[in-house]
Parts: C-alpha cells; structure tokens; sequence
C-alpha cells in the first residue's frame, strides 16, 4: 500500500512527492527543495517515519522540479531515474535558473532512462510511466492502477494545464497527452501534480476549462 505525501517548496511552488510503502521504501519525486530550510523539512520526514529512500525520479526536469536532485543524491545516494528526451532540459536547467535569480547546483550522478510502460517497483506496489509531452519534451507521469493515483508533474491541474509556451512544449502535444493517457484513466483516479492542491480524473473531465470531455 502507497502513502503518498508531498511538500510545496521553492520560490515557484513546487509539489514534492514522497511516495511510501508499509515497510519504509520510498520513492523521492521531483525534490524542488531549494532552501536549507526545505531540505531539512523533507529530511526530518524521512528520518521521523524511518523511511528509506530507494529511488530518485523526475516527470520532467524544469528547474523548479529538480533544484533538489543533487541534495538527494549526495544524502542518500540515489541515482537519478528519467526519460531521456529530459536531458537537454535538465542540463539547461541552472542556466534558466541564473535568469530567475535562483542559482543552484545540479545533479552530478548518472543517468538512468525509463520509458512508457516501464514499472517503478516499491516493494509490491507497481506504477506504471506514463508518456505526456507537450508541457515539456518528454513529461512522464507514474500511475497506480491499484490505487486509483497517478503522479501527474505538470500536464494537468485541479481545473488548469500545464504551461505549454517553454521551449520544448507542444500546445496539441499537451492536449493530446491529457485526453489520450490521462483522460483514459478511471474518473476516480487521484491526479497529485506538479503544482496545486490533488484533484481527480472526473472533475477534470467534467469542469476543466482547458480540456474538458464531460
């Protein structure tokens, strides 16, 4: 069975997900920890529910979503988990950051691909990556089946999509990702996203403004 918590953190209000299973292993996603006081808040939860971060993951790698990759690869020594059209994204990331004033230092350590349909295993739970570009190059989301959740970066919000105008989107990529992977998933399912409070695949359908099936 999956907890899933997340903190809101940086100057642009990112969600970072810890996702937790009843024996203590825990999948980190998307860190955007950028103050000491940030990274002590996602340590002292880890420490306090005597966690044990196993894998380092990101739906896609805008600066706000990854300011906290390098931290948690140097505390717990979590190699980073990826799509690898993110790269270039990624390596670009503290020159976009220097233009918002928020130098940072980036992930050192290696590289690991995923792709859609890949398994990310915690224990006996599954999600499943789910391809959804159009925000950026190659946005992925980790869905549960089990557990009607899915981990959405920032392809869909509570009645709002993601910004497609940052080098790399794709405005009918976008669109085409929501209705297509996410939209398919049952109304019940969960959408935690990358900004925002959670809200569910059916509200979605139904009141959002952008894309709206319902």
């Amino acid at each position: 069975m999956i907890k899933v918590e997340y903190f809101t953190f940086n100057p642009l209000a990112e969600n970072t997900y810890v996702l937790s299973n009843e024996k203590g292993a825990a999948l980190i996603i998307d860190p955007g920890c950028y103050f000491t006081e940030e990274e002590k808040i996602l340590k002292d939860y880890i420490d306090e529910n005597s966690l044990k971060p196993v894998q380092l993951l990101n739906t896609h790698c805008h600066l706000d979503h990854v300011f906290g990759n390098n931290w948690v690869y140097e505390n717990y020594g979590l190699e980073l988990y990826m799509h690898q059209g993110e790269q270039t994204v990624l390596e670009l990331a503290p020159t976009v950051a220097n233009m918002y004033g928020l130098g940072f230092t980036n992930y050192k350590g290696a590289l690991h691909f995923i792709n859609e349909d890949d398994d990310i295993v915690i224990g006996n739970d599954r999600l499943k990556v789910l391809s959804t570009p159009g925000h950026s190059p190659a946005s992925i989301c980790f869905y549960c089946a089990a557990q009607n959740l899915v981990i959405g970066g920032d392809v869909l919000f509570n009645e709002s999509i993601g910004r497609f105008d940052l080098p790399g989107g794709n405005e009918q990529q976008l669109y085409k990702s929501i209705k297509e992977k996410l939209y398919s998933l049952p109304g019940e399912t969960i959408v935690y996203p990358g900004h925002g409070e959670p809200t569910t695949i059916g509200h979605e359908k139904k009141y959002n403004p952008f894309v709206r099936l319902g």
